[in-house]
C-alpha cells in the first residue's frame, strides 16, 4: 500500500492555501512594504497562526495537512523571494485567460478588481527572468519546515500526513534572459529542485502547484500541436526538479486559475490528465466540484490508472459559498472509487481558498472551514459504503 493511498478509508485533504487571520495579513503587509517592524514579533506571530491552522484543520477531519500557505503572500511575490534573476513588471500584460476576458470582458474587469485582486496585501505583479536564475530561498523555506513540523507534533501528527506546497518550474514568469524556453525551465528546475529537495529531506510531502500546465490548453497563441509540445515542456522540467525524489512523496496539483466566473474557454480534463500523470508524483489533484468540470469523471472509464498513481479530485469548489452537501460528497467520491478503486481516491478540493493573500477572499473564511467539515463528513459516508 502506497504512502498515499487509503486503507480502510477515504482519506481527506485540500489544496494549501487558506483565509490568512487578519493580524498575519497586517503584518506581512508592512514586512513586505519595507516598513519599520519588529520581525521577532512578526515571526512568533507566524508560527502561532501556522499551529493554529493545521490544529484546526485536523479538528474539521483533514488527514493531509499544510501550513495554509501562511507565509507566501502570493506566487509572483514568492518567486522574487525564492529565486534570483527575476524583476517585478508592474506594466507587463498576463497572458492568462485571455480567450476569457475577450469573451466576458465586462465582467472580468469587475472581477479582477475587487474579487480577485482588490483586497491583496501587495500588488500582483508579473515577473519577468533578466538575469541567471539561482535558489536563494532556503532560510524562507527552513522557517515555513520548522513552523508546520512544530505545529503537528503539537497536534500528535505524523510528518507523513504533512505537506508544503511549492510551485512548478511552469508558475515562475516570463523569459528574457535565456535563449530557449528549454533553457529557462532547466534553469528553472535546477533551482527549485533545492526547494523540493529541502521539503523532503525534512520529512513532509511536496506538493507541486502548477496551474500553467491547464492553462496551457486554453492559451490562443499556440495552435493544438504547440500546446501539446509546451505541457510536455512543463513536464518534462517538474520531472527533472523532482530527479531522485520517490513519487509516493509528492503530489501534484492542476487547476484553472479562475475561481467565480464564466470559465466557459478552460481546458477539458482529457487534455490536461494524460500529461499531469506523466509527472513523477503519486498523487494528482484537480477540479471536479465545479459545474465545468464535475461531469469529467466519465473520462475515467476509458482511462487506465497507471500502478501506483492516485486521484485527488477536488469535491468541494472553491468557487461558490454553498457548502457542498455531505451526500453530495459521498457520491462524488463513490464515482471515482468505483472507476479507480477505492485505495486510489483521496478527498480534496478544486483549488486553494487564497492563492493570495488577501483581505477579501472569495468564499468567507467561517464558510472555507465549513466545506473542509463537510468533506470530512462526506469521505467517512463514502467510506461506509466502500468498507462495510
Amino acid at each position: 500500500m502506497g504512502l498515499q493511498q487509503n486503507n480502510e478509508r477515504i482519506r481527506t485533504t485540500h489544496v494549501g492555501s487558506l483565509p490568512r487571520p487578519h493580524a498575519l495579513l497586517d503584518a506581512l503587509r508592512v514586512r513586505l512594504r519595507g516598513e519599520p517592524h519588529d520581525e521577532d514579533a512578526y515571526t512568533g506571530l507566524l508560527a502561532r497562526s501556522v499551529a493554529e491552522v493545521v490544529r484546526r484543520q485536523i479538528e474539521c477531519g483533514i488527514d493531509f495537512v499544510t501550513d495554509g500557505e501562511y507565509s507566501k503572500p502570493g506566487f509572483f511575490t514568492y518567486v522574487q523571494q525564492r529565486l534570483e534573476g527575476f524583476e517585478p513588471r508592474p506594466d507587463a500584460r498576463r497572458r492568462s485567460f485571455e480567450a476569457e476576458v475577450r469573451a466576458f470582458p465586462e465582467y472580468y474587469q469587475e472581477y479582477f478588481g475587487h474579487a480577485m485582486f482588490g483586497g491583496t496585501i501587495v500588488p500582483i505583479t508579473p515577473v519577468v527572468c533578466v538575469g541567471p536564475i539561482r535558489y536563494r530561498g532556503a532560510s524562507a523555506l527552513g522557517r515555513d519546515i520548522e513552523n508546520v513540523k512544530v505545529a503537528a507534533r503539537a497536534a500528535g501528527l505524523s510528518l507523513e500526513s504533512v505537506f508544503l506546497p511549492a510551485t512548478a518550474p511552469s508558475g515562475v514568469g516570463a523569459n528574457e534572459h535565456y535563449a530557449s524556453d528549454e533553457a529557462y525551465l532547466e534553469a528553472i528546475a535546477t533551482a527549485l529542485a533545492q526547494e523540493y529537495r529541502a521539503i523532503i529531506d525534512a520529512g513532509l510531502l511536496l506538493q507541486i502547484d502548477d496551474p500553467g500546465l491547464s492553462e496551457v490548453f486554453s492559451d490562443p497563441s499556440l495552435d493544438a500541436a504547440g500546446q501539446r509540445r509546451r505541457a510536455q515542456l512543463y513536464v518534462e522540467a517538474t520531472n527533472a526538479a523532482l530527479a531522485g525524489i520517490p513519487p509516493e512523496r509528492v503530489r501534484f496539483h492542476t487547476c484553472y486559475g479562475i475561481n467565480e466566473g464564466p470559465r466557459i474557454h478552460e481546458a477539458d480534463l482529457a487534455q490536461v490528465i494524460g500529461f499531469a500523470l506523466e509527472v513523477n508524483a503519486a498523487l494528482v489533484s484537480f477540479e471536479a466540484a465545479n459545474p465545468r468540470h464535475e461531469h469529467e469523471y466519465h473520462l475515467f472509464e476509458h482511462l487506465r490508472l497507471p500502478e501506483g498513481k492516485v486521484l485527488c479530485p477536488g469535491v468541494i469548489t472553491h468557487a461558490s459559498n454553498i457548502v457542498e452537501h455531505p451526500e453530495l460528497i459521498a457520491e462524488r467520491l463513490l464515482r471515482y472509487a468505483h472507476l479507480v478503486g477505492r485505495e486510489n481516491v483521496v478527498a480534496g478540493a478544486d483549488c486553494g481558498f487564497s492563492s493570495q493573500a488577501t483581505y477579501h477572499t472569495e468564499v468567507h473564511p467561517s464558510v472555507v472551514w465549513a466545506k473542509l467539515e463537510a468533506l470530512a463528513e462526506g469521505a467517512r459516508r463514502a467510506s461506509a459504503r466502500l468498507w462495510p
